[in-house]
């Protein structure tokens, strides 16, 4: 999740957060149901939950969005990596995130290839 200031209920779910990178009030419940894992706007995150050791992380880092995966369900994922300590996490994109965010990340290794371009003509 991206909370720094979360509002919280009597079971201490946080019923919604700020977001660390963009400062959106953000209803923790997705629009589809579960809990958020992301801003819908920027779609950064905090690191608040561990990967490894899969408990709660003293890391809080923000995470940034940097790649989408469609695995074989065929619903879109985020790829996520702490700033602070370079941890990588995934979450599921929601009905409401950021459209054009969303499809920046997801051309963004076809807009800035690892290799020259010149290089496809001599193929």
């Amino acid at each position: 999740m991206s909370f720094t200031d979360p509002d919280t209920t009597e079971n201490t779910r946080p019923t919604a957060f700020r977001c660390v990178l963009c400062g959106l009030s953000v209803p923790a419940p997705g629009p589809d149901g579960p809990q958020r894992g992301h801003c819908p706007s920027c779609l950064s995150s905090r690191h608040v939950h561990d990967q490894v050791g899969s408990g709660a992380s003293d890391c809080e880092g923000r995470m940034t969005p940097i790649s989408v995966v469609v695995p074989r369900d065929h619903r879109w994922r985020l790829v996520h990596r702490c700033v602070r300590c370079d941890e990588l996490s995934e979450s599921a994109v929601a009905d409401d995130d950021n459209p054009l965010v969303l499809m920046r990340i997801a051309v963004r290794p076809l807009a800035e290839p690892p290799f020259p371009l010149e290089l496809l003509g001599e193929v």
